[in-house]
């Protein structure tokens, strides 16, 4: 079995869900993987992913693992019982194959559903590189490139303030391979890694778990709030009364960066700690962000840019040099560590499509990233935010 722990996986999936059983406990959602490059196929049958599925859905906390949910401060006790209780159901996913490749479906209420992503992600992208003759000599070609992005961290100008998060759960070559890659990374760069998203792995290396929104909780606001065009300011109100002052790292990219800078006014920006960077030009993202504060006359210098859209070393080398001493900077990098090992990954997402019926949509700076199953929802959301 490839998931062996309802923890294996990335902690903003639980922040989300306590945030769904208290203010959406009744929401209905729809998810489906999709795959990025055009053409993919993944090396994986329907019958695999089924016995995976099944295996996945068998699993509860053990005594361990909820006792150390307990000790997150953010974590309520109420939301901590209904997780001792928990499994996941299998008549909520439906994966078949279809067209020459996987198709994969995923419907039932939010809150039984949201845990679904990240296993089924690391099950896919396991298995497929298992189809594809994975070997001892993978692994030996990512221990060599490891060895490498340790040594350049380590001798990087400046590297006391380099600060990075391990996020490989989703792509990850395998469940192993990744705890080795952790526990390099925590023994090399003590001073550089901030923990991972992993939880699992944060509980078992002793390290701290990292994570806040993604990007489903302000899709599903799409459909939750009160009006559309409020639906973002809607988000993160409701998130930070849930969090109180915890958890303030918003994400820009939902509905593009210029509908997010109008809504982010002056009450958001001190509200939240920072913003995370997922799509688009890093560079440029930075400097808007940077303005965008200053014209609201709060010193960036002591705000949170976090980076994290498809990075490697150099790139995050790069974009730290340049805000360097203008903001505080940090980096999540996942499958440039996860899934390094000479195989090209599968460029795979599983996202929310409808909440409560609606088609909910992610309108990326990346036009490669935006996802819409209803193109007639997709155009009325860019005529209501005018992008």
């Amino acid at each position: 079995m490839i998931i062996e722990s309802l923890l294996d996986t990335d902690l903003y999936k639980f922040t989300m869900m306590q945030a769904v059983l208290h203010r959406f406990p009744a929401a209905e959602v729809e998810y489906q993987l999709r795959y990025r490059t055009h053409g993919q196929a993944l090396r994986v049958t329907a019958a695999q992913v089924r016995r995976e599925i099944a295996g996945l859905c068998r699993l509860r906390l053990r005594p361990r693992e909820v006792d150390y949910l307990r000790g997150l401060p953010y974590l309520t006790r109420d939301f901590v019982e209904i997780l001792k209780l928990f499994q996941l159901q299998e008549d909520f996913v439906d994966v078949r194959e279809a067209d020459g490749g996987l198709r994969l479906t995923i419907r039932g209420p939010w809150l039984h559903t949201i845990l679904f992503e990240v296993p089924l992600l690391a099950i896919l992208s396991e298995l497929h590189h298992a189809g594809a003759g994975a070997d001892a000599a993978a692994l030996a070609t990512g221990r060599t490139r490891l060895a490498d992005k340790i040594h350049a961290l380590q001798t990087l100008e400046a590297a006391d303030g380099f600060r990075f998060a391990e996020f490989g759960t989703r792509r990850r070559y395998s469940r192993g391979w990744q705890q080795e890659v952790i526990q390099r990374l925590a023994a090399g760069l003590p001073g550089n890694l901030l923990g991972t998203s992993n939880v699992w792995f944060a509980m078992e290396q002793n390290l701290t778990p990292i994570g806040t929104m993604g990007h489903e909780f302000l899709q599903a606001c799409q459909a939750l709030g009160p009006r559309l065009v409020d639906s973002q300011r809607f988000a993160l109100e409701a998130w930070a009364q849930e969090y109180r002052g915890d958890l303030g790292i918003v994400l820009t990219d939902v509905i593009g960066l210029d509908a997010f800078v109008r809504d982010f006014d002056r009450y958001f920006c001190k509200l939240f700690d920072g913003v995370r960077q997922d799509s688009g030009d890093p560079i440029q993202w930075g400097e808007r962000i940077i303005e965008h504060y200053r014209q609201l006359r709060i010193d960036p210098a002591l705000k949170t840019l976090v980076f994290s859209d498809g990075l490697d070393i150099a790139a995050a080398v790069r974009i730290y040099h340049h805000f360097r001493g203008r903001a505080r900077v940090a980096f999540g990098i996942g499958t440039h560590l996860t899934n390094d090992c000479g195989f090209q990954p599968p460029d795979m997402i599983i996202k929310m499509t409808r909440c409560n019926g609606q088609a909910v949509a992610k309108i990326s700076d990346d036009p490669k990233k935006t996802l819409c199953v209803d193109p007639a929802y997709l155009a009325y959301l860019r005529q209501v935010f005018a992008v």
